[in-house]
């Protein structure tokens, strides 16, 4: 919303495409994301079952995304908060796995933004 308000939609809509390519760098051509709205995305990693490797991926997404972008000349920086929920320890269905990782992203909107948050259900 602040791009779109400051640069125009134009921009805002460059930036989420940046966004979306530089996701699918960090993952593997199994794994699967997603613009869910706005400036929300989700990612599906398969087969991972192993904690600290979800938080090595999490880790690289935030520092992809903590790059500057650069688009028509405005240099863009952004923060990603993520949320994090993994099955079966979070839920067994889809919609309790992103309900239970949407609630550990807004954890980190409120307590320090740019940060990992698993969720502790």
């Amino acid at each position: 919303k602040q791009v779109n308000d400051s640069l125009g939609h134009h921009i805002g809509d460059l930036l989420l495409q940046q966004v979306a390519i530089r996701i699918q760098q960090v993952l593997r051509e199994i794994d699967t994301a997603a613009r869910l709205g706005g400036d929300e995305f989700v990612v599906l990693l398969v087969d991972i079952f192993d904690r600290d490797m979800v938080a090595v991926i999490a880790h690289r997404l935030l520092e992809t995304l903590g790059s500057v972008f650069e688009l028509e000349g405005h240099e863009i920086t952004i923060g990603a908060s993520i949320g994090i929920a993994m099955y079966p320890d979070n839920g067994s269905t889809l919609d309790v796995l992103l309900r239970n990782a949407d609630r550990a992203m807004y954890v980190v909107k409120h307590t320090g933004r740019h940060r990992v948050q698993f969720c502790s259900v």
